[in-house]
């Protein structure tokens, strides 16, 4: 069994067929923590967790990129064909985030933090980042008030992240999500408690090899980040929760263990994270 920690089955690539994938995903032994990135589908996922009895969960917050209303074109890794995408420009309310987070079938506050790399559209970018940092300390705010651990965006700002969780304890800790730095990078996180996400970037060149074999197991979570960042060999396809074996493989194939050591260790980790 797998837990895809990160998944966005509720965004428009798949409103078409989002509960289908996601009983797809649990006939394939795989479950499902749905993420939003702005209130709309934060309480999506909600919906999406109640709609299954078990086996698929939700996460609530607002992204960083969304704090600012532009026009970003969005690439990642030459997986997917450059695509625009609208952010909201979303003034965050507290007490909108911190109802949704108390609903039973939210497992996390996410995802928020830091993104350093998005300024498209950005006419100051000093006070982007600024907010950006004000807003995420709302947000561990709240994660402490509902009692939940945090899921972190990051990009092109582990050195701001560090510092601003070194400094405001999450008392339920988290994940950095989507990880692309290091191994030095990754145990910074690791030694204050935080699980490091990996998902289909880590199947796309050996870049990641050296932080996969140094990272024990227990501090590794199994993620998709579908629709976006497919595995080797769907890469270039809609990436969706059953595909997150694909990471597992690499996993194993590095730390020369098997698939199911991963799947078992990845799970528990999720397991006991997230409470579920």
């Amino acid at each position: 069994m797998f837990v895809d920690t990160h998944a966005h089955v509720n965004f428009n690539a798949f409103k078409d067929d989002g509960e289908e994938t996601l009983q797809r995903s649990l006939d394939n032994d795989v479950k499902v923590i749905n993420v939003g990135s702005q209130y709309s589908t934060s309480a999506r996922a909600v919906e999406y967790a109640h709609k299954f009895e078990t086996g698929v969960w939700a996460v609530i917050g607002v992204h960083p990129v969304h704090l600012v209303k532009r026009t970003i074109e969005y690439k990642d890794s030459e997986e997917l064909q450059p695509a625009e995408i609208k952010t909201s420009g979303e003034e965050f309310e507290y007490e909108k985030y911190l109802e949704l987070a108390r609903d039973p079938k939210v497992v996390a506050v996410g995802e928020v933090g830091l993104d350093y790399h998005h300024f498209e559209g950005v006419e100051n970018i000093e006070k982007s980042k600024k907010k950006q940092k004000e807003v995420f300390l709302e947000f561990i705010k709240l994660a402490n008030e509902a009692d939940k651990p945090l899921m972190i965006h990051c990009w092109d700002a582990y050195d701001d992240l560090y510092e601003i969780l070194k400094n405001n304890p999450v008392k339920k800790l988290g994940v950095v999500h989507s990880f692309v730095g290091g191994y030095k990078t990754a145990k910074k996180f690791t030694e204050l408690g935080y699980k490091i996400g990996l998902n289909g970037i880590v199947t796309y060149s050996e870049s990641y090899d050296r932080l996969i074999k140094e990272l024990v197991l227990e501090d590794i979570l199994l993620e998709t980040d579908c629709p976006y960042l497919a595995p080797t060999p769907k890469k270039g396809e809609r990436n969706e929760p059953v595909f997150v074996k694909y990471v597992a493989e690499k996993i194993a194939d590095l730390k020369e263990i098997s698939v199911e050591e991963v799947a078992d260790q990845t799970t528990k980790n999720a397991e006991k994270l997230f409470n579920i």
